[in-house]
């Protein structure tokens, strides 16, 4: 693939964005595969499919732990990093690849041995039944063992993306997606592993990822390097990258969370085949998000740049040009769900079992799907200009303050029962969207009009 690096300083604001989002998005699809095509294949495994889904689906609020951590480091660091190239300072921009790298692993290796230690009462309290249990044992011992390869490959990889290397950041993942895709029917059905044998195609492909990620960045080809010097710790760095990635930190930790919740609830008020229904509509959601999230992934860098350099009409563009693209997208998005909502749960369901109550459950989660793309507009700005403290509040504003303790609550009212639970999204979406777009008008745009330009 052809090493082509996107000058952030210079041409089309809209075309920047576009050629690190268009990788990204593809990047961001590829990624989704590692699950996704886990998901469908576990559903087809004959006589088990419903329910060796529903088990592997109380893995993932472990899994999104796992990659809340990194977020943390790796979307912490790859806005300083390009802020820092925009400054000129290269030497900074290394140190701050380097740091992260250090914490990535470290965090990995302490994962890994606590969820090997108490993965048994993790997925009980997150809502396993001794039907679902060993499904859900098979897939987290050993998707854990690979913690350090998920680290490295995910949280490195915006530092390639902030070089404005974007093709080279879709192939980190396109590498472990097609390995993926190819080695779970092998390890699944040939080799009769069955859910064991899905987690093991995972991690031999999060493996290659991180391997070719490592490569590229110490390899000639990139324009800042993983130097071994620059991986000695510095305090107030290693707060820096922390404090501008805690935002997607408790976004993802607040995820996890509300997937706990939901299942537990789920669990108490209808049983397993509705936390097979959520795994669905959880899957479904992280395929239509897709996009939202590599284009706002892809403008991140290209905002943290400008701003970098002082060139502030270049942000707002930014600003209204992600927004714009998302809102019409997450509308379109909703008009299909909407109308064909049945194909898209028989892509995990290959029995149908789960067709009756999901098609109804997906309708009401769906809900004003486009109020969500303003949360991911509104919080990307934050983080791609450094504003840690207002991307970490929103982060925990929608997920925290509104989604757990409505799935707690609405099912208790007028006998709301498991509907309860799915309104929860869409009325987070509405409340928490608008809330943080609305302030990142009001606050990020009158300091990007009064603030003095490079010339």
């Amino acid at each position: 693939m052809h090493t082509h690096q996107t000058d952030f300083s210079k041409g089309s604001v809209y075309k920047n964005i576009l050629e690190v989002a268009v990788p990204m998005t593809v990047a961001q699809f590829l990624n989704l595969l590692y699950n996704i095509v886990d998901r469908m294949y576990i559903g087809r495994i004959e006589g088990i499919g419903s329910i060796a889904l529903t088990g592997v689906g109380l893995c993932f609020p472990i899994i999104t732990l796992i990659t809340a951590f990194t977020y943390l480091f790796g979307n912490g660091g790859g806005p300083l990093c390009a802020m820092e190239r925009g400054k000129g300072n290269t030497k900074e921009a290394e140190y701050i690849m380097g740091n992260t790298f250090v914490m990535l692993v470290g965090t990995g290796i302490a994962l890994m041995i606590i969820g090997l230690l108490f993965y048994k009462p993790i997925l009980y309290a997150f809502g396993a039944s001794d039907t679902t249990f060993p499904y859900a044992e098979s897939y987290i011992q050993i998707y854990l063992l690979g913690t350090i390869f998920v680290m490295i490959s995910l949280g490195m990889n915006p530092f390639i993306n902030s070089q404005g290397f974007g093709n080279m950041g879709m192939l980190t993942v396109l590498i472990g997606a097609v390995l993926n895709i190819i080695l779970d029917p092998l390890f699944i059905f040939v080799f009769h592993m069955g859910v064991r044998g899905a987690a093991i195609a995972t991690v031999i492909s999060q493996m290659c990822s991180a391997l070719w990620v490592l490569k590229f960045l110490t390899g000639k080809k990139a324009e800042l390097h993983l130097k071994k010097q620059a991986m000695k710790l510095k305090w107030k760095r290693i707060c820096s990258i922390m404090g501008l990635g805690v935002s997607g930190f408790i976004m993802a930790f607040t995820n996890s969370l509300v997937q706990i919740v939901c299942n537990a609830t789920l669990q108490n008020y209808g049983g397993d085949i509705y936390v097979g229904v959520m795994t669905v509509l959880n899957s479904i959601r992280e395929i239509f998000t897709m996009p939202v999230m590599g284009l706002t992934n892809g403008a991140s860098p290209v905002m943290s740049y400008n701003y970098g350099e002082s060139t502030y009409h270049r942000v707002k563009k930014a600003i209204f040009f992600v927004t714009g693209v998302c809102v019409a997208y997450t509308l379109v998005a909703w008009g299909v769900l909407r109308l064909w909502p049945e194909p898209f749960i028989r892509i995990f369901d290959g029995s149908g079992e789960l067709l009756s109550e999901g098609v109804p459950a997906l309708h009401i989660y769906f809900f004003g799907f486009c109020f969500m793309a303003l949360q991911f507009a509104g919080q990307c700005v934050f983080v791609a200009l450094g504003k840690a403290k207002k991307a970490t509040f929103f982060s925990l504003f929608r997920k925290a303050i509104i989604v757990v303790p409505l799935t707690i609550f609405l099912p208790m009212i007028n006998r709301w029962g498991v509907d309860g639970v799915f309104w929860a999204e869409p009325i987070s979406n509405l409340v928490g969207g608008c809330a943080c777009f609305i302030t990142m008008l009001i606050t990020i745009m009158p300091e990007l009009n009064h603030k003095k330009e490079r010339n």
